[in-house]
């Protein structure tokens, strides 16, 4: 049985570890060595901590699923996704994606109603008007043009904003401050600044809906203010992360699934020439796990000692969980780095797994089925306007992806 190192070894691997520029839709060759050591391994991070790197399929799944495991980030040995100076520390509170049970599963449940999939695929005409629309404005618009802020971000933050009941006038506010929260390399007053902007304005929001709501997610949290179930600040700390991660992750995930298929081709032809939503289905589960955007892993603390693959992860250490290498894990997906829409995906964990599970999941599948086959029917000549290497990767955000994407036609 092999127990947890009582200090720091210096021969342990670092984490992170850089992409490589020649392959920037793959887990990092520092990540993917780590995977040679087994399902869990030691890793050094940035504060010179020894979290456990988790990068098997099954351990990760039973992990996540696992209340011995912490979620909150104030808890001792939590491994902060960036450096320590740069971290959640400046009042950036995310709700209860930083939270455990019961108080995790008590404002989770006044949300999860607004996502479920019946209530999303009621929104999916929207979306394709939406869609319809965005690429009507870029194709009469000039060559080349940015796939990032002609469609991939401005469809996600309106559909979010319609949900919450935020003016889409207001997309450049959110948007530039959001970039600032998942930025891995913002300062503490920077990220300060950020959270306390959008909180604020999630505040007066709400308190204008109090006295005049609306048919909308955020009146329907008024409505829990006025019964007393929910202060205001838990409100307006909601608000906060379901605007940050409606539009955010589903941008990048858009702009960067956009990218890989001008690459491949025979792939991009699948999702293109069929009208069965089916494989439509089957090609954005496969998307969804060869392109992990939460490249910097899920962080969880040790609240037990707990036994995994042999290893003893002790009470307090922390826990970094690589969904990107287990969406890569060959005992689950046969040839894991050859991307194949036809496959069965649907084991992927981009979109976590237990409790904590992404609860927007439902309206980022619809958006991108929607997305990805009308922008390719619509544009069949569409290309990037450059070489892979000139295209700004996001190197430096917790949520990886696309600055700007030149395509033309």
């Amino acid at each position: 049985m092999t127990t947890t190192p009582a200090t720091p070894h210096a021969g342990l691997p670092d984490f992170p570890a850089p992409r490589s520029a020649g392959c920037p839709f793959d887990p990092s060759p520092g990540m993917r060595a780590l995977a040679g050591h087994g399902p869990l391994t030691r890793v050094r991070s940035w504060s010179g901590t020894t979290p456990w790197a988790v990068t098997g399929h099954a351990e990760q799944k039973a992990l996540l699923s696992d209340p011995r495991l912490s979620a909150e980030f104030s808890q001792p040995g939590f491994p902060s996704p960036v450096d320590p100076a740069h971290a959640h520390a400046g009042g950036t509170d995310l709700s209860f994606v930083g939270m455990d049970d019961p108080e995790h599963a008590r404002l989770r449940r006044m949300v999860s109603g607004t996502f479920t999939i019946k209530r999303v695929e009621a929104m999916r005409p929207l979306v394709q008007k939406m869609a319809d629309d965005f690429i009507d404005a870029m194709l009469e618009g000039p060559r080349p043009a940015d796939l990032v802020q002609c469609l991939a971000l401005p469809i996600p933050s309106l559909v979010i904003s319609e949900l919450l009941g935020v003016p889409y006038e207001d997309h450049a506010f959110f948007q530039t401050n959001s970039k600032t929260l998942v930025s891995a390399v913002s300062s503490v007053e920077d990220r300060r600044s950020a959270h306390t902007s959008l909180a604020g304005y999630l505040d007066d929001l709400i308190g204008r809906k109090l006295t005049a709501p609306g048919d909308d997610l955020l009146s329907g949290l008024c409505a829990q203010i006025t019964r007393g179930e929910l202060t205001r600040r838990e409100a307006a700390a909601m608000g906060v992360l379901l605007l940050l991660g409606g539009h955010e992750t589903t941008a990048n995930m858009i702009s960067l699934g956009t990218l890989l298929l001008l690459q491949h081709p025979d792939q991009l032809a699948v999702l293109r020439d069929t009208d069965d939503p089916a494989v439509v289905r089957e090609a954005v589960e496969e998307l969804l796990r060869y392109l992990s955007i939460v490249h910097l892993g899920r962080r969880r603390t040790a609240l037990e000692d707990i036994e995994v693959a042999g290893h003893t992860i002790r009470a307090g250490d922390g826990v970094i969980l690589l969904g990107e290498l287990a969406n890569r894990d060959p005992d689950v997906f046969p040839e894991p780095d050859r991307l194949d829409l036809t496959r069965d995906a649907r084991r992927h964990q981009a979109f976590g797994a237990g409790t904590h599970h992404c609860v927007g999941q439902p309206l980022a599948r619809m958006e991108l089925q929607v997305i990805y086959p009308t922008l390719f029917r619509r544009v069949p000549t569409l290309r990037a306007a450059g070489e892979l290497g000139s295209i700004p990767f996001k190197y430096d955000a917790v949520i990886y992806g696309l600055h700007s994407l030149p395509v033309t036609w």
